[in-house]
């Protein structure tokens, strides 16, 4: 699919990765990506090569953080909290959309509307290549996942 046939929501990721210098293809996909499993299933990869994009924000002070999960894990909120210096609480959807611009179910790991401290799950670094968001429940790209992790920034942490 060429870049004139993406959503704009897409057409979005795929400029901010081209000005990371992150070399990738947003592709347009049939199925729905909009939860790990159906990614996994669209892309034909496991649920683990699947990054989540979660938004958290700190209790105290309504800082938000971006963290990279792999597909198959769930954070550890009182770990992250720990390693933060913060309790985390989940912002709503409408909150989650006014800072990185995209809905839940299709953001990405860069490119948001805000800069986010990000964090990435350790466990990702284990894949060859892993898929990500990209600016709609239809929208993936896959990636290096050192490259992301250098392109975001992100600092590496366990999440589990």
């Amino acid at each position: 699919m060429s870049s004139n046939e993406l959503a704009s929501s897409a057409l979005k990721v795929q400029r901010a990765a081209d000005a990371l210098g992150l070399k990738i293809e947003v592709r347009q996909m049939e199925a729905s990506t909009r939860t790990a499993e159906e990614a996994a299933a669209a892309c034909g990869v496991t649920v683990g090569q699947i990054v989540k994009s979660l938004v958290f924000v700190g209790a105290e002070s309504s800082t938000p953080y971006l963290l990279l999960v792999a597909g198959n894990n769930r954070v550890n909120e009182k770990a992250m909290a720990a390693h933060l210096g913060e309790k985390l609480r989940r912002p709503d959807a409408d909150a989650v959309r006014s800072v990185t611009g995209y809905a839940i179910g299709g953001i990405p790991p860069f490119g948001h509307d805000q800069p986010l401290a990000t964090y990435m799950d350790q466990d990702l670094l284990g894949y060859d290549i892993v898929w990500a968001a990209a600016g709609t429940p239809r929208a993936v790209f896959s990636s290096a996942p050192a490259a992301l992790r250098d392109a975001t920034k992100a600092q590496v942490v366990r999440v589990t």
